[in-house]
């Protein structure tokens, strides 16, 4: 017998299972705002020549003020890179073990994250964010040297 929700699309599962995103290593995220909306970037008008860095709007500054506050909250975690677009975050998480190579009671990825965006709506006085987030687990070096290229050029592209 098929149930009244089985006409709904799928939400696309976008993690790894079976996998423990508690784990030492780098990620890459991506996380966009609630039907992509455009509010992290300043307008800059209609000038023909844009100026190297767009500033960021209110609700930008306080998302990158809540990406440079995750260390604080979680010891062993860091944010290796980021760049704030206009409807969307990309950010390098690393999550390391403590310094004798043990693996602390470390936070997931999503807590991480799910913090992050709750204190930013929060201060925003509104929900801003789409759902879940994208996020890739980082395998080696060229991987994360390759990501860290395009997290650097991404809001380059954006403004040509």
């Amino acid at each position: 017998m098929e149930d009244k929700y089985s006409s709904f699309p799928k939400r696309k599962q976008n993690r790894i299972e079976g996998y423990d995103y508690s784990t030492p290593g780098a990620y890459f995220l991506t996380i966009c705002t609630a039907n992509r909306e455009r509010i992290f970037w300043s307008p800059v008008g209609a000038d023909i020549i844009r100026p190297e860095n767009v500033p960021l709007s209110t609700a930008g500054k306080l998302v990158e003020q809540g990406i440079l506050q995750v260390p604080s909250h979680y010891e062993n975690v860091s944010v290796d890179k980021y760049c704030i677009m206009p409807d969307h975050v990309h950010l390098i998480l690393q999550i390391k073990p403590d310094i004798d190579g043990r693996i602390i009671s470390a936070p997931t990825v999503s807590r991480v994250i799910g913090s992050m965006k709750r204190w930013v709506s929060k201060q925003i006085g509104r929900p801003i964010w789409q759902k879940s987030f994208y996020e890739y687990v980082i395998r080696n070096r060229q991987d994360y040297d390759e990501i860290w290229k395009y997290i650097e050029n991404n809001p380059l592209k954006y403004l040509l």
